[in-house]
């Protein structure tokens, strides 16, 4: 019979006490590996369906904000022009946090390595570098710092939100080239069709004034002839300034082809709508454009106001007629129902 001292017995006792010590942390590495998987599975699921940047930003603060308490993200995009902040917060604290973040993207707030402070809140950058994107992204706490394991959670994510966010501006990318005029810059007539059903049931719903406004060139074959077509397109570029610098953002102006334009009118009158449409006429003459010494580009406008029993063909078609009377009337002036 072998006899088994007390020390061997103990070393014995040590060596097992030690292998499951280090199995139970192998097995405490594998379930946070598992729960850290599964969580890029879920970012995954969630980012799969969405096509804009700004809902790629909103889906990935609602994904991140259970495991990361964050007041605001943002991306910024510099070669692309591109800006979206997601935050949370409101009021003032919104508006600070806001603030705060376009200080940090546009480099008013000097950065400590990764990380700055302001208003009690912590505020992280993290820079994507390729070939095609300088963008950041950045997330803001108040009151304490990311923890070790947040950061790390936040760099294993970035693999993926970094490709949908590359995805997502292909997306706009193709998105502006089929709603915008190559030419010009302006919205086409797939975006009229798109929004006129929207404005003509809000404004019928609320009773709201919708206006019309119809455009036509003066003298815009004689330019093309004498002067060449190069010189017909930046013409027509210059009336698309004139015109845009003139509207505001909730209004629909839209380039319909050749030389016409059409001015959708939000919440506006005929009178109010009549006071632009002479300001565009204006504007236009006032580009002093000539296709010869006798010859001067013009426009000619025709402004109706959207009847409440109205349908829109009926309404294409009379303002339509209304500008032709301001063609037949001697050009270069506006004609209202």
């Amino acid at each position: 019979m072998t006899l088994v001292t007390k020390e061997a017995q103990l070393s014995a006792s040590n060596l097992q006490q030690g292998e499951l010590e280090r199995v139970m942390v192998e097995l405490d590495y594998v379930k946070k590996q598992s729960e850290r998987l599964d969580l890029i599975n879920k970012l995954h699921a969630r980012m799969s369906g969405v096509l804009s940047l700004t809902g790629m930003i909103e889906a990935y603060s609602v994904w991140l904000m259970p495991q990361v308490e964050h007041e605001l993200i943002g991306y910024n995009n510099n070669i692309r022009q591109k800006r979206h902040l997601f935050c949370s917060g409101h009021g003032p604290s919104r508006r600070k946090a806001i603030a705060f973040a376009e200080q940090l993207i546009e480099g008013k707030t000097p950065l400590d390595g990764i990380v700055t402070q302001k208003y009690g809140r912590f505020a992280y950058k993290w820079v994507f570098e390729t070939a095609d994107d300088s963008g950041l992204l950045l997330i803001l706490k108040k009151g304490y710092e990311l923890s070790s394991e947040e950061i790390d959670l936040i760099n294993h994510s970035f693999e993926i939100l970094a490709e949908c966010l590359r995805r997502g501006l292909e997306y706009e990318d193709l998105f502006e080239r089929a709603s915008n005029d190559a030419l010009t810059g302006l919205s086409n007539r797939r975006v009229f069709e798109e929004r006129i059903d929207g404005m003509i049931d809000s404004a019928k719903r609320y009773k709201h004034p919708l206006s019309m406004i119809s455009m036509d060139l003066d003298r815009f074959k004689e330019i093309n002839d004498n002067l060449g077509h190069q010189a017909g397109d930046e013409v027509l570029k210059s009336v698309a300034q004139v015109l845009k610098n003139a509207v505001r953002s909730t209004d629909l102006l839209i380039r319909m082809g050749g030389d016409e334009f059409l001015l959708i009118l939000d919440k506006t009158d005929l009178k109010s709508a009549r006071v632009l449409a002479e300001r565009l006429c204006l504007a236009v003459d006032d580009l002093n454009i000539w296709a010869n010494d006798e010859i001067k580009l013009g426009i000619s406008i025709g402004l109706s106001q959207l009847k409440q029993e109205e349908a829109l063909k009926t309404w294409l078609e009379r303002t339509d007629d209304i500008l032709y009377h301001a063609k037949a009337e001697g050009r270069s002036r506006v004609a209202v129902e």
